[in-house]
C-alpha cells in the first residue's frame, strides 16, 4: 500500500483532528503503525489535496482563536478508499 492508499485508508476508519500538522502526522503514524516521515505526510496530503480526494486540512472554526488541522475526505477521496479497501481485501 502506497502513501496515498494508506491516508485515504486512515482517513475513511479515523478522525485525525490536531492543533497543527506535526500533531497530524504522528497521530496519523500512530494509526497507520507504521513511521512516516513528515515530507511524506505532507507531500501525500498535498496530492491528495490536488486530486480532490480530501478537504483543506487547515480550518478555522467559527468563533476560534486558531486554525486546527482536519483531515477530511471528499466524496472522490471516499470512492478512492472503499475502492482500496475493496482491492486489499481480494488480496
Amino acid at each position: 500500500m502506497d502513501a496515498l492508499d494508506l491516508l485515504l485508508v486512515t482517513a475513511f476508519r479515523h478522525v485525525i483532528h490536531e492543533p497543527n500538522a506535526e500533531a497530524a502526522c504522528e497521530r496519523f503514524q500512530s494509526i497507520a503503525a507504521r513511521p512516516v516521515d513528515g515530507q511524506t505526510f505532507h507531500d501525500t496530503v498535498a496530492r491528495a489535496l490536488r486530486e480532490g480526494l480530501v478537504r483543506d486540512p487547515i480550518r478555522l472554526p467559527e468563533g476560534a482563536l486558531q486554525c486546527h488541522w482536519h483531515l477530511e475526505l471528499t466524496p472522490a477521496g471516499v470512492a478512492a478508499a472503499r475502492t482500496v479497501l475493496a482491492t486489499q481485501s481480494k488480496i
